[in-house]
C-alpha cells in the first residue's frame, strides 16, 4: 500500500503553508493527500466556545473549510481528513510513520489550536521514523520551478547520507530540478592525524580531492537510479550549516540527514538540521538517519 504525504494542520498560516505544499507534493507523486489536526477541549470563555460540542465542532469547520480549498485547486486529489482529540506529538508521530511525508509549518499558533510552535515541532522531528518537511507561512508555489535547486547535505561515509540523498533525488526526479549536494569539511586539529589518514590523504592527493573524492562516492549509486536527475556536486571548506546557508538562497528545498539525540532537557535534532529549520528561507525537509549498505531501486 502506498503511503499518503500527511500535513498537520493547526489553523495557522504556516500550516496552511505546508498544507498547500503537501497537496502539490502528492499531485506529482500521484499520492493520496491525509490532512491532521490534534485538539484539545479548552473549557474558557476565551476559547470562543464553551463545551466539548460546540468546540468540536468549531475545529471540524475550520479544518474542513481548509481542505474543501485545497481540493478545490487539486480536484483529482484523494483527500482524508483526521480530526483527533489528544496529545500533540504523540498523534503526529504516528501520522507521520504512516506517511510518505509529514508537512508541518515551520511555526505558528493559529486560530483554532496552535501546535507547530518551539518543542513540540522538534519532538515530533526528533521522534518521527520518515521525513518531515518544515514550510514557513510565505511559501509560494513559484519556488518550485527547475531553475532552483534541491540543495541536500552530505557527510561522511556513503551510508551516513543515504537517507537524505535518496529523499532529495526522488524530489527533484518528480519537479525536473537539479540536485546539489553539498560537502563542507574543515582542517583537522593536529591530534586528528594518524598514520592511515595521512596515507589516505596522500594517495588522494591533498585534503579538498580527498573530500571530492568521497562526496562522488556517496553520490555515485545515486546517480545510477535517477539519471535523468541533474547533479551537482559542491565540495567547500566551511562549517556545514554556514555552507547550506550560503547556498540555500537558490534551493526550492533544504535536505538535512538528522540524528535524534535525547537529554536531560528533551530531544535534539543535531546543530545543522536546528540551524536550518531558524535561518533557511525555503522548505527544509529532516530526514532520519538510515544506515544502508545498499540504495534500494526506486519505488522499493
Amino acid at each position: 500500500m502506498r503511503r499518503p504525504i500527511t500535513a498537520g494542520f493547526d489553523g495557522s498560516e504556516e500550516s496552511r503553508a505546508a498544507l498547500a505544499w503537501a497537496a502539490r507534493e502528492a499531485v506529482r507523486r500521484d499520492l493520496a493527500l491525509r490532512v491532521v489536526h490534534v485538539w484539545r477541549f479548552e473549557p474558557y470563555e476565551a476559547a470562543g466556545a464553551a463545551d466539548r460540542d460546540a468546540q468540536e465542532r468549531w475545529v471540524r469547520d475550520a479544518v474542513g473549510e481548509a481542505v474543501r480549498s485545497v481540493a478545490g485547486r487539486h480536484p483529482n486529489l484523494s483527500v482524508a481528513t483526521d480530526v483527533v482529540e489528544g496529545d500533540t506529538v504523540e498523534t503526529l508521530v504516528a501520522a507521520a510513520a504512516d506517511a510518505e511525508i509529514l508537512v508541518l509549518g515551520s511555526s505558528g499558533h493559529g486560530a483554532v489550536v496552535g501546535f507547530l510552535v518551539g518543542s513540540v515541532g522538534q519532538q515530533v522531528i526528533a521522534a518521527a521514523a520518515r521525513p518531515v518537511v518544515l514550510v514557513r507561512a510565505d511559501d509560494k508555489p513559484a519556488a518550485e520551478v527547475a531553475g532552483r535547486e534541491v540543495v541536500v547535505g552530505q557527510h561522511g561515509d556513503p551510508e551516513d547520507s543515504a537517507a537524505a540523498l535518496r529523499f532529495a533525488f526522488e524530489i527533484a526526479a518528480a519537479r525536473g530540478a537539479t540536485v546539489r549536494v553539498v560537502r563542507a569539511w574543515a582542517l583537522p586539529p593536529v591530534f586528528a592525524y594518524s598514520p592511515g589518514s595521512l596515507k589516505l590523504l596522500d594517495e588522494a592527493g591533498g585534503l579538498e580531492p580527498f573530500e571530492k573524492k568521497a562526496l562522488a562516492a556517496a553520490v555515485e549509486p545515486l546517480r545510477k537510479l535517477f539519471p535523468d536527475v541533474h547533479v551537482v556536486e559542491h565540495v567547500e571548506m566551511g562549517s556545514a550549516g554556514q555552507v547550506l546557508l550560503s547556498v540555500s538562497g537558490r534551493a526550492q528545498l533544504l535536505v538535512v540527514g538528522r540524528r535524534a539525540h535525547r537529554t536531560a532537557v528533551g530531544a535534539r535534532i543535531g546543530s545543522v538540521a536546528h540551524a536550518m529549520l531558524h535561518h533557511a528561507g525555503c522548505p527544509v525537509a529532516v530526514v532520519p538517519h538510515v544506515r544502508e549498505r545498499h540504495v534500494r531501486e526506486p519505488g522499493v
